[in-house]
C-alpha cells in the first residue's frame, strides 16, 4: 500500500510538472483567489481502504493470518479554508466516507461461514483538520503537499451490539483517530479552482472490539487492526 501510494504520488507530480512547463499561459484565472482570508468548497472522491493487522501470542494458533479484501468506496464532504500565510492554509474538511471489506481468518478450521466475515462495512463521519503547504503559483497551477489528523465516527461499527463473533457479528470501535498525508495540485479555472489530490490515511488507535467470550478464535490472535487506505480527492473551491 505504501509503495503504491508513493509511486502514484511521484507520477502525479511528474505529469503536472511537465504539463505546467509545456502549457504556460499569460492569462491568469481568478488572480485574487489566494488573497482571500476564508473560502469554502466541496469535494467528491473514491477510496480504497485496507486493514493493517498485527498479531500477538495466543492459545488459538501459532500462525494467525487474516486476509483482507478491500472494495472501492465513495467520499463526499465540505471544505472550510483559512489562509495562515501565502503558502500555508488550515483546512477543515468534514465528510462522509463509505467502503467495505471481506475478512478471511485463514487459520480457523471448520465451515467457511465461521472463518469469513463479509461486508465488514464502514460508513463514517470523517472530520479532518489539515495543513496545506503550497508552492508559489505558476500561472494557473499550484502544487502542494498536505498533512493532518482526523476524528472518525464509525456508524456501522457494531461496538454496542451484544452479539459478538460467536453470533456472527464482527465488531469495531466507534470512535477512531487517523492521520493522513497527501500531494496534489490546484488548477485555477475561469469560474472556480479545481484541486485534485491523492491521500494516504492511517489509523492511530486499535479499531477492533474484542469478543466478550474468551478464548475467541476470531479476536484473541489480533494485537492491532487499523485502517490504511488511499483517497482520490477532487475538490471544487
Amino acid at each position: 500500500m505504501t509503495k503504491f501510494f508513493l509511486t502514484i504520488s511521484f507520477l502525479w507530480l511528474l505529469t503536472f510538472s511537465v504539463f505546467s512547463q509545456k502549457h504556460r499561459t499569460r492569462i491568469e484565472n481568478r488572480p485574487n483567489f489566494d488573497k482571500l482570508m476564508f473560502h469554502y468548497g466541496f469535494y467528491l472522491g473514491l477510496n480504497r481502504n485496507d486493514f493493517k493487522v498485527d498479531y500477538r501470542p495466543n492459545s488459538i494458533t501459532d500462525n494467525p493470518n487474516v486476509i483482507v479484501e478491500p472494495k472501492t468506496g465513495f467520499n463526499v464532504g465540505l471544505i472550510a479554508d483559512l489562509r495562515l500565510h501565502k503558502n500555508i492554509n488550515l483546512r477543515f474538511e468534514p465528510g462522509l466516507v463509505t467502503n467495505s471489506k471481506k475478512l478471511t481468518f485463514e487459520y480457523i478450521t471448520g465451515p467457511d461461514s465461521e472463518k469469513i466475515r463479509d461486508n465488514v462495512g464502514s460508513t463514517f463521519l470523517h472530520l479532518p483538520l489539515i495543513l496545506k503547504f503550497s508552492t508559489d503559483r505558476l500561472d494557473n497551477v499550484r502544487p502542494y503537499v498536505l498533512g493532518g489528523v482526523s476524528f472518525d465516527h464509525n456508524f456501522t461499527s457494531n461496538e454496542k451490539n451484544p452479539d459478538d463473533n460467536f453470533s456472527g457479528s464482527f465488531r469495531m470501535q466507534t470512535s477512531n483517530f487517523m492521520y493522513e498525508i497527501g500531494i496534489g495540485i490546484d488548477i485555477y479555472l475561469y469560474y472556480f479552482k479545481f484541486s485534485p489530490s491523492i491521500r494516504g490515511i492511517f489509523a492511530i488507535n486499535n479499531e477492533i472490539k474484542y469478543d466478550d467470550t474468551s478464548p475467541s478464535q476470531w479476536t484473541d490472535p489480533i494485537n492491532y487492526l487499523g485502517t490504511r487506505g488511499v483517497f482520490i480527492h477532487l475538490a471544487f473551491e
